[in-house]
């Protein structure tokens, strides 16, 4: 079973005054390539620069697909499941599920998860520990370790015993 990630949300009353306008697990989860124990939470989502902060509609409150609208940010977490551990990682399942076939790479010999994706995306290893898979290289990141990510092959591998918590803000950004 995934980790529920709270989110909470801010805005404004009727007067203008700061609010809280909800506080509860996100409701935004897609669980991925067959594994009940592999989950893209998302928390916000914005279409387009400078973000719009009016009124109290959900903005995640859509399907969950890999990358951020054009012009548009994602905040997510996503829970990766050991590898050693449960179901396999169907490879086109879970692009599919994203919405992400065209992210798939066409050589995946090095990691079934690898992919490249129009973002530059910050991670923030929130718990456990992830490997980080480039064409050439890999690097282990534990607890508050953070990445930049930039229009690169790659993939996440965790190759621990315990499930790793990892942030990801995505910003929809020119291909490489």
């Amino acid at each position: 079973m995934v980790r529920k990630i709270r989110r909470i949300v801010t805005g404004h009353d009727a007067r203008g005054r700061s609010i809280f306008v909800s506080d509860g697990p996100s409701p935004h989860v897609l669980t991925i390539g067959g594994r009940t124990d592999f989950a893209l939470t998302n928390l916000w989502v914005t279409d387009s620069t400078p973000a719009r902060n009016a009124g109290s509609a959900d903005a995640a409150d859509r399907p969950v697909v890999l990358e951020p609208p054009k012009h548009g940010t994602i905040f997510r977490v996503v829970e990766f499941p050991p590898e050693k551990t449960g179901g396999t990682f169907n490879r086109t399942q879970a692009f599919s599920a994203m919405g992400a076939d065209h992210a798939m790479v066409p050589d995946a010999s090095r990691h079934p998860g690898m992919h490249k994706t129009d973002t530059v995306d910050y991670a923030i290893v929130l718990s456990g520990e992830i490997w980080a898979l480039m064409d050439e290289g890999e690097t282990l990141m534990k607890a508050g370790d953070c990445l930049v990510q930039r229009g690169t092959n790659h993939a996440w591998a965790n190759r621990s015993d315990a499930p790793c918590l990892v942030a990801f803000i995505l910003v929809s950004a020119d291909r490489v």
